[in-house]
């Protein structure tokens, strides 16, 4: 018995299902005009220039000064600052102590405090207690955030709040030490 294949050969399939588009590809070619690319290599001044004029053109986003002051931002950019500032003052005393260890050793540092009128001290040590208990009180807040605690608003606002009169008693409690 002789069997017979009836069907399309696999060159009529290709022809027969390929795309539309695929099949006049070369007609569409000639019909869409081509748009040439210049490439051109620019200073890097005059690719300044360009991108500053588009940076003109660009809507800026509105700043903090529109909004409302409010206790959340508030404590937000007083944490980066005293963060900031303590890190600032570590380091600079630890570059100093490399320096010249015989200078800012403790016994010349205690020496030359107690040199110093009491206004002064008491006003020294309101500048580093206030900095070094906000930052404390404000990092456990957000390490009570990380918990999931006050995460509404009213949360946000009694914790920053807490905050603010924790720093306060005990920058007071520091400075009377």
């Amino acid at each position: 018995m002789m069997s017979a294949r009836i069907g399309l050969g696999s060159v009529t399939r290709k022809v027969a299902f390929a795309p539309v588009i695929g099949r006049n590809q070369t007609v569409l070619r000639t019909l869409i005009p081509k748009r040439g690319v210049q490439i051109q290599s620019l200073s890097p001044s005059a690719s300044e220039e360009i991108l500053n004029a588009q940076r003109l053109k660009r809507p800026s986003s509105p700043h903090f000064t529109i909004y409302q002051p409010q206790l959340t931002w508030f404590s937000s950019i007083a944490n980066r600052m005293t963060g900031g500032a303590l890190s600032a003052l570590l380091y600079g005393f630890s570059l100093a102590y490399l320096v010249a260890p015989d200078t800012f050793d403790s016994v010349h540092i205690v020496e030359f405090v107690a040199g110093l009128p009491d206004y002064v001290k008491y006003t020294g040590k309101v500048i580093l207690a206030a900095p070094f208990t906000f930052h404390f009180w404000n990092g456990l807040r957000h390490l009570s955030w990380d918990m999931g605690k006050f995460l509404s608003l009213k949360g946000a606002y009694r914790a920053g709040y807490a905050v603010l009169g924790a720093t306060a008693v005990s920058t007071v409690a520091l400075v009377l030490m």
